[in-house]
C-alpha cells in the first residue's frame, strides 16, 4: 500500500485531481530564495522580530497620520471650534426677538429635535410666553400661507420662508394681543402672511454658509452656537448652547480690553476656561451652567471677539488650573487696591491657592476712589435706618477689608457683613474707610459703571484743591467712602495681570503669582471631568499638550 502522504509529493505536472495547495507550496519555497534566511530563524525569535517591526511601524506612522488628521479640521471643528458645550443664560424676559444675520438663515426645532421651519435673512421672529409654552410669530414669504404649528396637534410640514415682506405689511398695533394678531394675519390673504408656532421649548440654530460657524441675533447682541428658548415661570429664558473655546474668545474680550498685552489675555483665558468647566454641574437641575453677567463672567457675544482674544484662547487651548486632581475656583477681579485677599477671611472656606499676595495694579483707575454717601443713596440702600448718622467698622480682614460694620441712623441701626455693605451702598470694594467731610470738599471723579468701564477708564488723579475763603460760612458735613480697588479682591487681579505682562512676564508667571501652588494641565487629562464632558464633546480633535507645571508655593 502506498504511503498516505504519497499524493503530497512534488510532481512535475499539475493534474485535475491533484491538490493544488500541496503542489504549489514546494514551488513557492524553491523560487522564494530571499525567504530562506528567514525560515532558518526559530519560530519564537520570528515572533519577537515581527513584534518589533510592527511596533516601529506604528511609532513612525501614527504620528504622521494624526498630524494629517489635525491639519484638515472637520465640519464640527469649523462649527463649534471643539471642546465641550456650555450653556449660558443670556437673559430672561416676557418677549424676545430673534433674527438671522445678513445673508444667513435660521432653523427652528422643538424640544425633541423636530425641524419646524427655516427663517430667511433679516426675518425677525418674535417670541412670547403663552401659558406654559413658547409662542413664536414670524412673517412668511410673499404668497405663502402655511398653516400654524401647535405641539398639541402634532407637526405640520412647513416650507422654508423666503425674504421678509415686513416692509410691505401694514404697521402692527403694539398694544394688540400677539396671539390674536397672529391668527388674524393667518386669516388674511395678504402678500405677507404671519406664521405662528406654539411649542413647549424652541431651539433656534443658525444655518451657516460652508466653512463658517454661523450666529444668531438675540435682542441687540449676536451669539455663536444655538439658542434654547424655554418657559420659566412667567418669563422666557434664553440659553446659548455654544462650544467652550468659542465662548472664551468672547469672554476674554468682555472681561479685558482686547488691546492689553497678549500674556494678560492668555492668563484671563485660562482662568475663564477653568471657571467655566468647574461650573458644569448637570446634577444641579438648572437649565444653564453660567450667566452672561458678572454673576459668572461677562459674555457679550460675537462683537467682543477680536483677533487678539482668539489668539489668546488658541494659545492656551485646553489648559486649566488644577490643585490636586480637581479644578480650582479660578475667581478674578478688576483691581486689588495694592493687595489681594485670603479667601477664608471673606468666604466660608480658606482655599490653599487663594491667599493674599501683593497686587501690581498701580495703573488702575480705581486703585483709589471716593464716593460721597448722599441722602438719596443711603435711603435706597438702608431704608430702615432713617437719616445716616455714622458707619462703624466692627472688624476687618488682614488686608484691611471690612468684614462687619454697623450702620447707625436716626430710626435705628443694622449690622451687616462687608459684602452686604458694599452691595447696599454700591461700593467698588470692601477695602474702604468712612470719613465725615464738608459737602463741597474735592472728590475723585466717580467712575461708577460696569466692570468693562472700569478697565478702560483713563487714569485720573484728584482735581486741584480750590482756594479757600476764610470768611465763607462752613459747609454742612456728609459721609464719604474712601476706598481702594474694584471687586471682591480674591484671586487674580486683572489690572495686576496687565502690569505683569507689560513688564515681560508670561501668562504662566501671572497665574503662578495669583493662584499659588496650582498646576497648569490640559482638561482632557482630568479623569474627574470625563463624565461631564463626554456627552458634550464635539467631534473636533483636541490637540494634546504634555504639560504639567507647578505654579508657585503657598507663602
Amino acid at each position: 500500500m502506498a504511503p498516505a502522504n504519497r499524493r503530497l509529493a512534488p510532481r512535475p505536472g499539475l493534474g485535475h485531481n491533484e491538490n493544488p495547495v500541496a503542489v504549489a507550496r514546494p514551488r513557492l519555497r524553491s523560487r522564494a530564495v530571499g525567504l530562506e534566511p528567514m525560515l532558518l530563524i526559530p519560530p519564537l525569535q520570528r515572533r519577537w522580530l515581527g513584534a518589533i517591526l510592527l511596533t516601529g511601524g506604528l511609532l513612525v506612522g501614527l504620528p504622521r497620520a494624526w498630524a494629517a488628521f489635525e491639519a484638515a479640521p472637520s465640519r464640527a471643528d469649523r462649527v463649534a471650534l471643539g471642546g465641550p458645550q456650555v450653556r449660558v443664560l443670556l437673559g430672561e424676559a416676557r418677549i424676545l426677538t430673534v433674527r438671522a444675520p445678513d445673508g444667513a438663515r435660521l432653523r427652528l426645532r422643538d424640544g425633541s429635535g423636530q425641524v419646524l421651519m427655516e427663517l430667511g435673512p433679516d426675518q425677525p421672529l418674535r417670541l412670547h410666553l403663552a401659558g406654559s409654552q413658547v409662542l413664536a410669530l414670524a412673517e412668511a414669504a410673499a404668497g405663502e400661507a402655511a398653516p400654524a404649528y401647535d405641539s398639541a396637534t402634532g407637526p405640520t410640514p412647513v416650507p422654508r420662508l423666503g425674504p421678509s415682506a415686513l416692509a410691505t405689511a401694514p404697521a402692527a398695533n403694539p398694544n394688540a394681543d400677539p396671539v390674536a394678531a397672529g391668527q388674524g394675519a393667518m386669516a388674511r390673504s395678504a402678500p405677507s402672511v404671519a406664521q405662528r408656532l406654539r411649542v413647549g421649548e424652541l431651539v433656534v440654530e443658525p444655518v451657516p454658509a460652508p466653512g463658517s460657524e454661523g450666529s444668531v441675533w438675540l435682542q441687540k447682541r449676536r451669539y455663536r452656537g444655538s439658542l434654547w428658548i424655554r418657559p420659566q415661570g412667567d418669563i422666557l429664558q434664553a440659553v446659548n448652547l455654544v462650544g467652550l473655546e468659542t465662548y472664551l474668545a468672547s469672554v476674554v474680550g468682555s472681561e479685558m480690553p482686547a488691546s492689553w498685552p497678549l500674556e494678560a489675555l492668555r492668563a484671563q483665558a485660562v482662568a475663564a476656561r477653568t471657571y467655566a468647566l468647574r461650573a458644569l454641574r448637570p446634577s444641579s437641575g438648572r437649565a444653564y451652567d453660567l450667566k452672561a453677567t458678572v454673576a459668572s463672567q461677562v459674555y457679550l457675544g460675537v462683537e467682543a471677539e477680536t483677533a487678539s482674544t482668539q489668539a489668546a484662547v488658541a494659545g492656551t487651548r485646553g489648559l486649566v488650573l488644577t490643585y490636586g486632581d480637581g479644578l480650582i475656583e479660578a475667581v478674578f477681579h478688576s483691581s486689588g487696591g495694592g493687595t489681594t485677599e485670603n479667601s477664608g477671611e471673606l468666604w466660608a472656606q480658606q482655599l490653599p491657592y487663594l491667599v493674599s499676595v501683593a497686587d501690581f495694579d498701580h495703573e488702575s483707575p480705581v486703585r483709589d476712589w471716593r464716593l460721597p454717601l448722599g441722602d438719596a443713596l443711603v435711603r435706597k440702600g438702608f431704608p430702615e435706618i432713617g437719616n445716616l448718622e455714622r458707619i462703624e467698622v466692627l472688624s476687618t480682614s488682614s488686608s484691611g477689608r471690612v468684614r462687619q460694620a454697623r450702620v447707625v441712623g436716626s430710626a435705628g441701626a443694622v449690622v451687616v457683613t462687608g459684602a452686604e455693605l458694599r452691595s447696599r451702598l454700591g461700593l467698588k470694594s470692601t477695602l474702604v474707610q468712612f470719613s465725615r467731610e464738608p459737602i463741597n470738599a474735592p472728590l475723585f471723579p466717580d467712575q461708577a459703571g460696569t466692570a468693562s468701564d472700569q478697565l478702560t477708564a483713563p487714569l485720573l488723579g484728584p482735581p486741584p484743591l480750590p482756594a479757600l475763603n476764610a470768611l465763607a460760612a462752613p459747609s454742612p458735613l456728609q459721609w464719604v467712602a474712601i476706598g481702594r480697588g474694584f471687586g471682591h479682591g480674591i484671586g487674580m487681579s486683572q489690572w495686576g495681570a496687565c502690569a505683569m505682562a507689560r513688564r515681560g512676564e508670561g501668562f504662566e508667571q501671572i497665574l503662578q503669582h495669583y493662584y499659588r501652588g496650582t498646576q497648569l494641565r490640559p482638561y482632557s487629562s482630568l479623569a474627574a471631568l470625563a463624565p461631564l464632558l463626554q456627552p458634550r464633546l464635539s467631534l473636533a480633535p483636541i490637540k494634546p499638550r504634555a504639560l504639567a507645571l507647578t505654579l508657585g508655593t503657598t507663602p
